[in-house]
């Protein structure tokens, strides 16, 4: 008998990038908050240990038929609570051995149009609008330290509504990963 994979919604892949303002991604109204119930969270658990998780295992583990899982999963996907599938990704073993996060101070009121630059680049992995020394926090993961000095000197500073950058080099990460150990409930 066929097990249908909870990410066959979304054809294996991720997201597709950032979400463009809020959950959904769309122009329309951003539906208000979803209330969780225990089984709803425990579902959500299931899946950031394991994306790839059948729906008759998600089911199983959390004690509900099949259908009423697939039901569910399916809302907290139309509701934007799950925004989409992905891999974790051992960067230095794919390639990518250096990684830093970059600090922006950009023009006011430029946001949108730093965020749409920003993640063009080859290597960004995450991009955040952030309050206080700075503007927009960057996490990027390239080959080496030489990709990553000139992604920072010929691509982000080249951005006009870059006022300055300031690069932190990661030396060690580590993923808190759901699966590596009971971690606290969602």
């Amino acid at each position: 008998m066929a097990t249908d994979r909870v990410d066959a919604r979304t054809g294996g892949g991720g997201h597709g990038g950032a979400e463009p303002d809020g959950p959904g991604g769309g122009a329309g109204p951003v539906p208000p908050p979803r209330q969780l119930d225990a089984i709803d969270r425990d579902i959500l658990r299931i899946l950031r240990t394991d994306g790839r998780a059948s729906i008759r295992s998600v089911a199983e583990r959390v004690h509900v038929s099949r259908a009423n899982a697939y039901a569910r999963i399916n809302r907290l996907i139309d509701d934007g609570v799950i925004r989409g599938f992905g891999a974790r990704i051992d960067h230095e073993r794919a390639g990518q051995g250096a990684s830093a996060y970059i600090t922006l101070k950009i023009v006011q009121n430029s946001w949108r149009t730093v965020r749409e630059q920003l993640q063009e680049l080859p290597g960004a992995a995450h991009i955040a609008l952030v309050s206080g020394d700075f503007d927009v926090l960057l996490l990027v993961h390239t080959p080496d330290n030489r990709t990553l000095r000139e992604l920072v000197l010929t691509r982000i500073q080249a951005i006009p509504e870059v006022l300055s950058t300031r690069t932190l080099l990661v030396f060690e990460e580590t993923d808190l990963d759901p699966g590596a150990d009971a971690g606290p409930a969602l």
